[in-house]
């Protein structure tokens, strides 16, 4: 099996830009020679944070999703701002929408690809530790909630599809593995 690109782009335009994401629309050679076209979402990179109290509880981030039309609990997420990198994101949204600063943080896994079959978008995933509050400062787009459950009901809801975002869904299992391969997790 071929990992070589068996597409090759003729010609590619932007067709929308706002200050989250543009739409791409590349006139391509399909991997069966023949023409079609193929739309690419850019956005900026995703970040994702799971909060943890001393406890072992998770703060999620509940708000109402435009695109879905649903009510979603996740963990805190953001995106980067150009040239940032994920980590000062990341930072930067925990301050910002659950009023919170870490003293301690991990890398979860690596680079994830949120939907590669329509999107460019890659999002990144850290663990937060050694929380003190701070003001929340959220943006004029968000209308947030804030609880915290232990991780292990997080990880159900994750499982159960209670909780459906992408990002919270593959940052919530990498924590619990995190915590059980340091000897951490309380089940």
């Amino acid at each position: 099996m071929s990992v070589e690109n068996p597409w090759i782009c003729l010609e590619g335009r932007r067709v929308y830009t706002n200050p989250w994401m543009s739409v791409r629309e590349d006139r391509v050679l399909r991997p069966d020679g023949q023409p079609g076209i193929y739309g690419v979402i850019e956005a900026r990179i995703a970040t994702g944070v799971v909060a943890l109290t001393p406890e072992q509880e998770v703060y999620l981030v509940g708000q109402y999703r435009y695109p879905t039309k649903m009510y979603s609990w996740e963990i805190i997420e953001g995106g980067t701002d150009p040239g940032e990198d994920p980590m000062t994101a990341c930072r930067r949204e925990l301050q910002e929408e659950a009023g919170l600063v870490a003293e301690s943080w991990y890398t979860l896994g690596g680079e994830v690809h949120l939907s590669n079959c329509i999107s460019s978008e890659v999002g990144f995933i850290y663990l937060a530790e050694g929380l003190s509050t701070t003001a929340s400062s959220p943006d004029g787009t968000e209308v947030l909630q804030i609880k915290t459950v232990p991780l292990r009901e997080a990880v159900r809801m994750a499982t159960s599809g209670e909780i459906v975002d992408a990002l919270s869904v593959i940052g919530l299992l990498l924590a619990e593995k995190w915590l059980t391969l340091h000897g951490r997790y309380r089940a």
